[in-house]
């Protein structure tokens, strides 16, 4: 039972544990299993506002990787894979599907003719600019809860253990 010995699921979890196995400090799990559940409702939180504009997770990326190179910057798919941190595979369903609803486009590179460019239609950059406005707002009222303080605190730990793992 959740309460005044247990404000959350992991803090009971870590109890449970310290109970069966005293012998290992489990306290690590207080900011490990917080962080995965929170990362886990966070994506939920964010992806009710991609689909609002008719879009998934990946294709949210895509349009925002693209709109992020300014003006009418085009991106080879390797350079999208490399950005958006997903296969060439996963990166050629998304553009795929983008260019279908007139997104995106595909056209050819300018130093190699075997090369194609993928770069964002008027409607593309529109629905991006739109959905991205939404974003922001959600992620400010996510973190709203947070006090500047703890919000700088919480930056700084986790771009610590973002660098420790390399990512």
């Amino acid at each position: 039972m959740l309460g005044a010995t247990h404000p959350d699921r992991a803090a009971q979890i870590v109890d449970q544990w310290r109970a069966e196995r005293p012998d290992l400090d489990t306290s690590p799990f207080l900011v490990i299993g917080r962080m995965h559940r929170v990362a886990n409702a966070l994506t939920n939180e964010l992806v009710r506002v991609y689909e609002d504009f008719g879009l998934g997770e990946g294709e949210f990326d895509v349009l925002a990787t693209l709109r992020r190179q300014g003006g009418d910057y085009a991106l080879t798919p390797s350079d999208l894979s490399e950005q958006t941190v997903v296969t060439s595979g996963a990166v050629t369903k998304r553009v795929d599907r983008l260019e279908a609803r007139g997104y995106v486009e595909r056209k050819p590179s300018g130093t190699d003719g075997r090369s194609r460019l993928v770069a964002l239609t008027p409607a593309g950059k529109k629905l991006i600019d739109e959905a991205f406005t939404a974003h922001i707002d959600n992620e400010a009222r996510l973190v709203a809860v947070l006090s500047p303080s703890e919000r700088a605190g919480l930056e700084q730990g986790l771009l610590a253990l973002a660098r420790s793992l390399g990512v």
